[in-house]
């Protein structure tokens, strides 16, 4: 089974160097992990380590940390790859492509995500869920809100509401998985 890859793009007005950084070190800035995350609420920071073999990760205010995925490749300010897998195991990943292209005197950003295959059973419909997802991201990313934006909150508010019913976000973070240990010399909290 094959499915087609997730193409997104956006264009800002941001230089390359800058639309490069803001994606990547400054990744946690933007990053609305109240609904795009495991731990909702219990996020304290969201990482990505800009190089080949860093890893991307949520880390909870206990110390807990959930894998994402692991960057790939790294070609500042052109473009970064990394593997993609919140709360799922790293033989489910896709691939995420992020190209930073000079438009003008700004900067147009490509996404694609592919592998899908790897998913398993439920591809078709995880896909479908992200491409609107990349999509909402990447506005987020850009600094824009539109009425799409709005609609995908209110989803996340009634899908938080069915985790409730679930057990709660404890509940939803013990079936995540891809809890990883802190780097060596690094404490919990």
């Amino acid at each position: 089974m094959s499915l087609p890859a997730i193409r997104r793009g956006v264009s800002v007005s941001w230089d390359q160097t800058a639309a490069f950084r803001r994606f990547t070190e400054e990744f946690g800035t933007w990053w609305p992990c109240r609904t795009h995350s495991i731990g909702g609420h219990r996020v304290r920071r969201v990482v990505f380590e800009c190089r080949a073999g860093g890893s991307i990760y949520e880390e909870h205010v206990d110390g807990r940390r959930f894998q994402w995925g692991k960057v790939i490749e790294v070609d500042p300010p052109r473009s970064v790859k990394f593997t993609w897998h919140p709360s799922r195991a790293a033989s489910t990943a896709q691939e995420v492509e992020v190209r930073f292209e000079i438009e003008g005197s700004g900067t147009r950003v490509e996404l694609v995500s592919d592998r899908w295959e790897n998913w398993g059973k439920n591809a078709h419909r995880a896909r479908r869920g992200y491409d609107l997802g990349w999509g909402y991201l990447l506005n987020t990313w850009a600094g824009r809100r539109t009425r799409q934006m709005a609609l995908v909150d209110c989803l996340t508010v009634v899908l938080r509401g069915v985790e409730i019913l679930r057990g709660g976000v404890r509940a939803t973070i013990a079936r995540a998985g891809g809890e990883i240990a802190p780097a060596d010399g690094e404490s919990l909290r």
